[in-house]
């Protein structure tokens, strides 16, 4: 592919997206015959034609499905490899791709994005809000610069990721009133329909796996949210849900911790191996590792939250 051109694979990427050679070319603003002729110079180079050509749309031959995902994994870095030119030693420009889980977006994250805004307030901030699972595939594909996933994941992370844990976190049941109890039992969920999240959300997965390990099936009054839905169905009243403590701290819901050994989970920061961090994500991580290590000696994180090497209650 040597002499195939960025520009090249950035039209095809657009034709590939939009399935139609004259919206890709409105959304580069290009002339469509300008566009039509790089994509046969493309085709002429790799010896293959890329789409099949319809009068009403235009769909990926087998070469060019094959070739999507590498295009799209050169544009990625192409990009960052312009803003890493583009930042100054003292982070005046530059950007930010920053995935996080639901839950963290609505606890820990605003806090970070501040402290690291206040220091660097030149850099563009992109936050994509995700499921683990997913983030660590977008982090693979070059499409993020870091994630905050929960761990361990529930599959297996792709090749070339790194992963530091950052903080234990205790789960929590939040209710619309409180239950009378300072706590609760993992088997007390066997007789109180759950407000549940959707399929392939972490916290769905660690819920269940606590329920089946107390030898139960959970019910469910709700189920099908995100994290949003899940604490509005819990204020309507429809039941308990498992969230969370950082979560549970800023609510407003009834919360009533777990006795022990309780449900669990970690919170790690997850980057690639194969090229260095740029300037912001390598900032952003300075960051957050002071953020949380000030939190805690400060006392200021939220209860069942601590630091790795901390001990539970």
């Amino acid at each position: 592919m040597a002499d195939v051109q960025l520009q090249q694979l950035r039209y095809f990427a657009a034709v590939a997206e939009t399935r139609h050679f004259t919206r890709a070319a409105e959304r580069l603003h290009v002339a469509q015959p300008s566009l039509s002729q790089q994509i046969r110079s493309l085709e002429r180079e790799l010896g293959a034609e890329l789409f099949h050509r319809g009068r009403g749309d235009t769909a990926l031959t087998d070469a060019g499905q094959a070739l999507l995902p590498l295009a799209r994994r050169i544009l990625a870095d192409a990009e960052s490899a312009r803003s890493a030119v583009q930042e100054t030693v003292q982070l005046r420009r530059g950007r930010l791709r920053l995935g996080a889980t639901p839950s963290l977006c609505g606890s820990l994250v605003p806090d970070v994005l501040r402290a690291y805004r206040a220091d660097y307030p030149g850099v563009r901030l992109l936050v994509r809000e995700d499921g683990s699972r997913d983030l660590l595939g977008k982090l693979a594909a070059g499409e993020l610069d870091l994630a905050l996933v929960i761990t361990p994941p529930t599959v297996d992370r792709p090749p070339g990721l790194a992963l530091t844990e950052l903080l234990r976190e205790d789960l929590v049941l939040v209710s619309d009133r409180p239950l009378g109890r300072r706590r609760a039992r993992i088997q007390d969920l066997a007789d109180r329909p759950l407000v549940m999240f959707r399929q392939g959300y972490d916290l769905r997965e660690a819920t269940l796996a606590a329920c089946r390990a107390a030898g139960f099936e959970p019910e469910f009054a709700v189920e099908g949210g995100e994290m949003d839905a899940v604490l509005g169905f819990v204020r309507a009243g429809l039941g308990p849900a498992v969230v969370p403590g950082m979560v549970a701290d800023r609510s407003g819901l009834a919360v009533t911790p777990f006795a022990r050994p309780g449900i669990g989970r970690a919170i790690a920061l997850a980057h690639g191996t194969e090229l260095p961090l740029s300037r912001a994500a390598a900032a952003m991580r300075e960051v957050l590792l002071r953020y949380l290590a000030e939190a805690a000696g400060a006392g200021a994180l939220p209860p069942g939250t601590r630091l790795p090497d901390a001990q539970g209650p």
